[in-house]
């Protein structure tokens, strides 16, 4: 299955997608958020899905997915995690911050030993969290050296990607070599119907051998709580959510390699998984390219999205 299942809304108490609170418990203490945790893992594994993706600011979303493995053990799924934010929410719904972000030699070699505490060898894929222009890393030389030598230890490296200006960003990163390698061959980048710009560079990277993942393919709940009306029309059509319709969309991109999907509980997972059954008509895909709004319009929105 070429979907993936992401851990941000179950890790911590607070986040900001769109439509997760009522899928939560009421009280979400340590234990019952890690129980129902455990819950959507199960219902994800036993529904096909072997891509489980963390990260250190996901609050003890890396404990909570070890916890699983130990208990059920499964010999056939991959984990993806990232560095470069650190959760600092102290498991308030209230905290004035909930992540700080870094990305430094001393943060990366700090989260790097925490991950490996946490999940072990059980790490495929690990990821600088959100990568921009702006971020330190182009040039830092110690840095790269100690990203590049991941993969000596047979983890792939990776980068994500946030903000208007993904696909420079995409462009750049797998640019970087030390020692004449590539130290980047995967990323995780938002594409969604209101977010298409990162596409073409997206298809770049999957052209040239690279693994893509996709994260944010429901916009944070925008497309499920407020579907757009051309949304909801196919999604009546095909007879399912309007979050089936935007996975789909997502998985029509053959540049895809692994889709993301979020959800909050076993039904949530059920109504996203629901997309596997759907193939767009052209007609549709088109219908859909229709939605796109402006990235820096897009982003502004996100960043006004409440923790909650």
């Amino acid at each position: 299955m070429r979907i993936g299942l992401g851990l941000a809304a179950l890790g911590r108490p607070a986040y900001i997608n769109l439509g997760r609170v009522d899928e939560l418990p009421a009280k979400r203490d340590v234990d019952t958020m890690r129980r129902a945790t455990h819950a959507v893992l199960d219902a994800a594994y036993q529904a096909g899905v072997r891509w489980f993706d963390v990260a250190r600011s996901y609050g003890r979303a890396e404990e909570f997915l070890a916890g699983w493995l130990r208990l059920r053990k499964p010999a056939d799924v991959t984990v993806s995690s990232k560095w470069g934010y650190t959760y600092v929410g102290g498991w308030r719904l209230d905290a004035a911050m909930h992540e700080v972000k870094e990305h430094s030699a001393s943060s990366f070699s700090r989260q790097w030993t925490e991950s490996r505490a946490q999940l072990g060898s059980a790490i495929n894929l690990y990821q600088v969290h959100s990568l921009t222009m702006d971020s330190p890393l182009f040039s830092d030389e110690p840095l790269l050296r100690a990203l590049s030598a991941l993969d000596d230890d047979g983890v792939r490296v990776g980068f994500s990607t946030s903000g208007p200006g993904q696909g420079d960003v995409i462009r750049r990163a797998f640019a970087l070599r030390v020692a004449g390698k590539p130290i980047f061959t995967a990323v995780q980048s938002t594409w969604n119907v209101l977010e298409p710009s990162a596409g073409r560079a997206l298809a770049e990277a999957h052209a040239a051998g690279n693994l893509v993942l996709v994260k944010e393919t429901l916009a944070n709940g925008r497309l499920v709580v407020s579907p757009p009306p051309v949304l909801s029309r196919i999604a009546a059509r095909h007879g399912v959510g309007p979050d089936a319709i935007a996975v789909a969309a997502v998985l029509a991109r053959p540049w895809a390699s692994t889709v993301l999907v979020g959800p909050a509980s076993p039904a949530q997972l059920a109504a996203n998984l629901a997309a596997t059954r759907v193939n767009l008509a052209d007609g549709e895909l088109r219908a859909l390219a229709s939605l796109a709004e402006p990235p820096r319009e897009y982003w502004g929105r996100r960043s006004s999205l409440h923790w909650r």
